[in-house]
């Protein structure tokens, strides 16, 4: 019996789009609009120019860009040519960049010059100071053996770079469309997005083009149609933005009104002006709304519901101030390496089940509690790890075999490392993580990476990160230090030594001095004892 789900690529799910909704809105930035067409017309000149480059079907591409049309282009472009994006996050920093970059075997890298006061050009040239050289054809970088090409959209750009003006230039020859867009599958992969896991540096999660199935499933629980207004304000970089945004928008033929980062005060106001019907966040973007002094004045009856991930008692207070001073949510679960969002609650779902748990599978995906150390199965209501079984798990992690099998076992349930509890009804509630990752504003934070970094300053001798409570972000990083004798280090110091390397959600907002860790017999540091230490010491 053939399956009920027709898969296809996401290129081609664009022209599908384009003959459903064809000249109504699709996508408005700061102005600008475009339609169906007008998007799917943009998104065919950016494939010839990659073609045109020298692109070939399975290269990787790195897109090193703020929230912008152009961000929305490539994406389809590459899954209409059979090439594989890897978004980098903006907000990373050298260190970070520099690992994407390299660990990805990314062939082509497209990036914006600078934005606001961060210079993208700069961090790039202090790993690869080849790029401002000559080159008779394709770039020779030393350090990045795979990269071929930098395109650069911005006002200025280095010479062995190509000006992304430039990469359109080329004939308008459109026979991608049958003969290359026609050799892509829906198997074949689509995106490399860097998540920091469980352990030591980010890990590249490989999709194929069938997530969409989880928009068309989530659409449906949502009543997503084309009269639906996205305001989106998420980074695309992340799954949540990227789905949720523009491949919700092409799955529903809803108009998403696209913002280059988040504002609370133009939030309000583009949902005035524009008509939105749909917001989605973490409850810290929900914290500033809800905060902002133009929430009482805001003309806010075009919202239908908003997307805000609940579960933890953190998030809770936010989300029912949402319900009281925005308009109605869902509550949803989800991790990069299952496509973001495998649960959903109802729209008629109760304000309890909203605000304090996390929603009920989609179709397609299978739930369980186990007792980690046992794998025992647990019973309803009774607390273990999550694990899910479904469509949309992830190929696996780019280059890390050993890492994929740890996390997904034989009979291909991903073992998430949540804490989750299951309702009789299969109502799942996240409420925090085995393992010790942070999740600071909604972005994840590995403190292994954050130690290793810090590790390099001269006076540390040691170091462990721990998250601690914050009012707006949930949680935010302490670091825990053991100095080298007769050294010295504040706060202000350690924030510089990190400044420009890591994220800025990376780096620590207190720094705790210590003689040393309590540990266990075998060795290990004991981050329970550890964190009641550092209670102790903030109360």
């Amino acid at each position: 019996m053939a399956e009920w789900f027709e898969k296809r690529t996401l290129g081609g799910l664009l022209d599908l789009a384009v003959t459903l909704f064809g000249s109504r809105e699709a996508l408005s930035f700061e102005g600008q609009r475009w339609s169906f067409i007008e998007l799917r017309d943009q998104v065919d000149i950016v494939a010839r120019g990659l073609i045109n480059l020298g692109v070939k079907p399975g290269d990787k591409i790195c897109l090193w860009m703020t929230n912008c049309p152009e961000w929305i282009f490539v994406f389809f472009a590459v899954a209409k040519i059979g090439a594989i994006l890897v978004p980098i996050n903006t907000r990373f920093r050298v260190t970070d960049m520099e690992y994407v970059l390299l660990q990805s075997d990314s062939t082509t890298l497209i990036m914006m010059d600078e934005s606001g006061p961060v210079n993208y050009l700069a961090m790039l040239r202090e790993v690869c100071p080849e790029i401002d050289l000559v080159c008779a054809s394709e770039l020779v970088v030393h350090k990045f053996p795979e990269l071929k090409r930098v395109v650069v959209l911005g006002n200025t750009r280095p010479k062995g770079a190509v000006n992304w003006a430039d990469m359109l230039t080329g004939p308008a020859d459109l026979r991608f469309s049958v003969d290359i867009q026609a050799n892509v599958k829906p198997d074949d992969t689509v995106l490399l997005m860097y998540t920091s896991g469980t352990t030591g540096f980010p890990k590249g999660v490989m999709h194929s083009h069938n997530i969409q199935r989880t928009l068309v499933d989530a659409a449906s629980r949502m009543g997503m149609t084309s009269r639906d207004v996205i305001l989106m304000y998420l980074p695309l970089f992340h799954c949540f933005g990227l789905y949720e945004g523009p491949i919700m928008s092409v799955v529903s033929g809803a108009r998403m009104v696209l913002m280059s980062s988040f504002d609370p005060e133009t939030v309000l106001a583009l949902i005035e002006t524009e008509g939105a019907t749909v917001l989605n966040g973490f409850d810290t973007h929900f914290f500033d709304i809800t905060s902002h002094p133009n929430i009482s004045t805001t003309d806010k009856s075009s919202l239908r519901v908003a997307l805000l991930a609940a579960g933890m008692a953190s998030s809770e207070s936010v989300a029912r101030r949402t319900q009281e001073d925005l308009c109605p949510t869902i509550t949803a679960w989800g991790m990069t390496e299952v496509g973001v969002g495998a649960t959903r609650s109802y729209l008629d779902s109760s304000i309890e089940d909203r605000c304090s748990a996390s929603g009920h599978p989609l179709p397609g995906y299978e739930f369980k509690i186990i007792e980690p150390s046992t794998g025992e199965i647990q019973p309803f209501d009774e607390l273990g790890e999550l694990c899910v079984r479904g469509y949309s798990l992830m190929q696996g992690y780019y280059k890390k075999e050993q890492e994929t099998n740890e996390v997904i076992d034989q009979d291909g349930w991903l073992h998430t490392g949540d804490v989750a509890v299951l309702r009789e009804d299969f109502r799942m509630r996240f409420l925090g993580r085995y393992k010790d990752m942070l999740k600071v504003g909604g972005e994840n934070v590995d403190p292994m990476e954050v130690e290793a970094y810090i590790l390099s300053h001269p006076s540390v001798n040691k170091a462990q990160i721990i998250g601690i409570p914050d009012g707006r972000l949930s949680e935010v990083p302490c670091a825990c230090v053991v100095l080298e004798a007769g050294h010295h280090l504040e706060l202000d110091e350690l924030d510089e030594f990190c400044r420009g390397q890591l994220a800025s959600f990376k780096i620590p907002r207190k720094l705790i001095l210590m003689d040393a860790f309590p540990m266990t017999s075998s060795g290990k540091v004991q981050k329970f004892r550890l964190r009641e230490l550092v209670d102790g010491h903030l109360q």
